[in-house]
């Protein structure tokens, strides 16, 4: 008789933390974050609640996890979309043309915060990120920081292209970009759309060239 195979325990391993991932992101979309439980999301993953806490150490840490599993997913899928590698873009393209450039990323945002898979979770975090500040921090250094930065690198390549002004703090000129954007998305008060994104860059670009 063939040798029967052993289980691979790192593919069972695998399968059970996107089961984790998945049925987390799935309570917290249906029930809100409040109502979100390890309890549920064990029940809903088909696992026990040892096995959650075997990797993580509270709620907060699964959906975090599980969010920013999603998100790499989503990043990929947009690569493979747009006739890439599925790797996500390395940075804010740089063709010479800040507007144009600030505006086709601003668009990709759009339609992130329009997703329906990215946009309860993220909603769940976000609020829940204001009242939790460890929540919060985390949910700032893990996601909002890497993608920030991208914003500094090409405002200071635009800077030394002298498409912006010398004096410009670029840490503070991306909010000029981000900041209406997440203002509209979390009040709801009017559609997030690609025509009000290329409305925003065209306001803060104009505000950041040099003067005559």
């Amino acid at each position: 008789m063939a040798p029967t195979k052993a289980p691979d325990s790192s593919r069972r391993s695998d399968r059970s933390r996107r089961a984790i991932h998945d049925a987390a992101l799935a309570l917290v979309t249906e029930v809100g974050y409040r109502r979100t439980t390890i309890e549920g999301i064990a029940a809903r993953a088909g696992v026990g609640k040892q096995t959650i806490y075997r990797w993580w150490p509270s709620k907060a840490a699964v959906l975090m996890d599980a969010f920013l599993d999603l998100a790499g997913r989503a990043a990929e899928d947009a690569g493979a979309g747009s006739g890439g590698t599925g790797e996500p873009a390395p940075g804010i393209p740089d063709t010479g043309d800040l507007a144009a450039d600030l505006k086709l990323v601003l668009r990709a945002t759009v339609d992130e915060l329009n997703e329906p898979a990215l946009e309860a979770p993220t909603r769940a975090l976000t609020a829940e990120g204001i009242v939790d500040a460890k929540l919060g921090a985390e949910f700032v250094h893990k996601l909002l920081d890497p993608q920030l930065a991208l914003y500094v690198t090409r405002l200071r390549a635009a800077q030394q292209a002298g498409d912006v002004r010398a004096d410009v703090d670029p840490r503070i000129a991306l909010e000029l970009l981000i900041g209406p954007l997440m203002h509209r998305w979390l009040l709801r008060t009017l559609p997030l759309t690609h025509a009000y994104a290329d409305e925003i860059v065209d306001y803060a670009v104009g505000g950041l060239a040099p003067r005559a």
